[in-house]
This record gives C-alpha cells, sequence and structure tokens, in this order.
C-alpha cells in the first residue's frame, strides 16, 4: 500500500531525540526526510549500544531518512541548507531559540524563498517569554513541569525524586510536533499558506498531570494510599487498575469479598478513595495467598485490567506484538536490528519504519545533486 506522506519533503535540522522522534514518525508515514547532520554527526550516533560503530538508539530514532553532511558554520553550508528549505514542505529544528536566526535559517527568512513553508520549531520552554533561553534537556523539563514531583506524591513514605531515566518530555513533544504538522499541513491544502509551529516541552509535560493540574487550582484530600499501584500475592506483584464502578464490584467477586460493596466506607466513590488503604489491605489479604499467575487468573475471569510487572525485554516477547508486526527490522553498517513501528494502523495506508539507518553523510552527494549542485560544486563543499 501508498504511505500517507510520499510525496512529502522534510528537512530536519533535529538533534538527539524530541526532534529525531518527530521526523522519524513523518519518514514512517512516507515522508522523504533530509536529515542535516554537522561534520561529528547527531550526537545519538554515539550513544549505545554499539555494533561496528552503529548506535541501534540513533538508529530506531532515525529509520528511513537520508543523511546529508552540511557545515552551517560555512556560507557555503548555509547557503546549501537555505537551497535544500526552499525545496522543501516541512523543515523541523529543535535548537535554542534565536539559533537559526544567527544562521540565517530562521522562518521568516526561509518563508521568502518557500511560501508554503511549515516550519516546526521544538524547544524547552517555547520561543519566546521569559524562560526561552534556558537550557533545557528532558530531565530538566520534568522537574520545572511538576511532573516528578507529581509523581513523588504517589510514592509512598518517600521524600526525594527518581532519578530520570526514560525521557518522556522528549517523546512526548515529539509526538506532539509531529500531529502539529499534520494539522498545518491539512490547513495547508486548504488555504496554501505554510506557518510557523512553536512546540513547548514544558507545555507538552504537563499536559500528563491531569489531576494534578486541577488540584493545583482546586485541592482535594488525596487518599492516603494511591488508587493505582502493586498488589502483593504470595510470589510477586501485579497491577490492578479500579477505574470504574463495574471494576470495582468485579474485583471484590475476584476476591470473594462482595458484600464489601454495601460498607459504608466503601459503598460510595468518594468514601471509597478516603478509605482506598483499607480497601487494598482487605484485597491483600485475599490476593496474597495466591500466587501471581494465579491472582492474575482470578481477576482476568472477571474482568479486572490487570497485569503482571515486566521488564521490557519481557514485553517484546509478548504475542500481542508479534500479531501486530510492532516490530521493524532496520538495517546499518552493524547489522540488522529491531526498532518500534509506530503504534497506529491505517486500513488504506500503510505505515511502518524504514529498512535501513543512514551512516553520517551517506546522502550527501545525493540529495545536494537533486538541489541542483554539481561534482565540483559538492567536492567544493566538503573541502
Amino acid at each position: 500500500m501508498d504511505k500517507p506522506y510520499n510525496g512529502l519533503k522534510v528537512i530536519d535540522f533535529s538533534t538527539t531525540i524530541a526532534g529525531p522522534q518527530c521526523t522519524r514518525m513523518l519518514a514512517d508515514m512516507g515522508a522523504d526526510v533530509i536529515k542535516i547532520e554537522a561534520l561529528e554527526g547527531d550526537m545519538m550516533r554515539s550513544r549505545p549500544p554499539q555494533r561496528n560503530g552503529a548506535s541501534t538508539a540513533f538508529g530506531q530514532l532515525n529509520a528511513g531518512k537520508r543523511s546529508v553532511v552540511i557545515d552551517l558554520k560555512s556560507a557555503a553550508g548555509r547557503e546549501a541548507a537555505r537551497r535544500l528549505a526552499a525545496s522543501g514542505d516541512v523543515v523541523v529544528e529543535n535548537f535554542r531559540p534565536g539559533v537559526m536566526q544567527r544562521l540565517g535559517l530562521d522562518y521568516p527568512t526561509l518563508r521568502a524563498d518557500n511560501p508554503g513553508l511549515i516550519y516546526c520549531a521544538i524547544s524547552g520552554y517555547g520561543q519566546t517569554g521569559p524562560s526561552s533561553q534556558l537550557p533545557a534537556y528532558a530531565p530538566v523539563i520534568h522537574a520545572a513541569s511538576g511532573f516528578d514531583l507529581a509523581h513523588l506524591d504517589y510514592q509512598e513514605g518517600r521524600e526525594r525524586p527518581d532519578y530520570c531515566g526514560i525521557f518522556v518530555a522528549d517523546v512526548l513533544s515529539g509526538v506532539y510536533a509531529f500531529g502539529a504538522i499534520g494539522t498545518a499541513l491539512h490547513h495547508r491544502s486548504r488555504t496554501g499558506a505554510g506557518q510557523f509551529i512553536d512546540v513547548s516541552m514544558l507545555e507538552s509535560m504537563l499536559s500528563l498531570t491531569l489531576t494534578e493540574l486541577q488540584a493545583a487550582q482546586f485541592p482535594f484530600t488525596m487518599p492516603r494510599r494511591p488508587m493505582y499501584g502493586p498488589v502483593e500475592t504470595g510470589d510477586g506483584y501485579v497491577m490492578v487498575a479500579v477505574a470504574s464502578e463495574k471494576t470495582f464490584l468485579n474485583l471484590l467477586e475476584a476476591a470473594g469479598q462482595p458484600e464489601l460493596a454495601r460498607d459504608p466506607r466503601f459503598e460510595k466513590y468518594l468514601d471509597r478513595r478516603a478509605n482506598w488503604a483499607e480497601l487494598m489491605d482487605l484485597i491483600e489479604n485475599w490476593s496474597r495467598g495466591l500466587t501471581r499467575d494465579q491472582c492474575l487468573q482470578a481477576l482476568e475471569q472477571h474482568g479486572v485490567p490487570s497485569s503482571p510487572y515486566r521488564s521490557v525485554k519481557q514485553a517484546l516477547d509478548d504475542p500481542q506484538l508479534v500479531h501486530r508486526e510492532a516490530l521493524a527490522q532496520v538495517s546499518d553498517r552493524g547489522g540488522v536490528f529491531n526498532a518500534l513501528n509506530p503504534p497506529f494502523r491505517f486500513s488504506e495506508t500503510a505505515v511502518g519504519a524504514g529498512s535501513h539507518a543512514a551512516a553520517l553523510g551517506e546522502h550527501t552527494r545525493e540529495v545536494l545533486r537533486e538541489i541542483g549542485y554539481d561534482d565540483p560544486q559538492i567536492d567544493a563543499l566538503g573541502a
């Protein structure tokens, strides 16, 4: 099947995770993503795991893109970048605000040559405002957005915030940028006009704190024991999500304690939340007498949403992922590795990771020829 963004040309100035996450998704949709890299390459090329000098972390973020090395510190390099942008549909960058303007590659400059250009800038705090010039990586944004302390509030007996190893803000803002670009493309299809998109990582992270954002305005007392957490069994823990009245009643049936539905402490939702610790103590009196698998079987039989706690490696072995073809094989100079496909499928168009992750500068000559450079000019640019 044809891919939905076939024919779309994206000039990708972004590095690290947030921007490459966005442009990887555009490439998955069929866009021709031209990744502009400095002479030393994207820093993610140095990240483990490495095989023959090729990083699979880089490969997962950049599968399906073409790599072009351009020195943006040189006038000739900046001219090549401008010519590329003039030939493209979308530009994506995640530099600190002001960097692209100093390079002469900002939206007003590029729009003069390409009025239909959609230009997406991802930054920590947004392009303007008192915090716009602050340096920002995902762990900083997690702390600044309130996310880390909101998460800590759900950890009983804890005062020190957790260490950060999973960069939620990067992936989340990249996905928001992907969605915003699709919206701008629809607008352009109606009007012919391009536009500038300003994506804030801070605001992206705040979107995750639904309850906390409202509680900051309208305070209320949270239950002493959080509602969503591990339930102890005889040989491990399971996650149980009691998110509806039906689920609550089903949990009591699974635990052989249906009479608790009429207990004044638990009968009404707000009272139940206020007395959640007592309720879960009663549930664990039942679950501790079972193995983890026995507990899960009882919960599943009664339609209670639940899961064992799994490692990523264990999750990747789930037959459900095989059924959905969730993993794609990608090749680079180190061999073959698996990368995750987009988590959605279309009935009439194909989506999926590209089959190759480019070596640094692998497509420089090819791409520059496409915008009118001849071989002597390319050699001079390289020198």
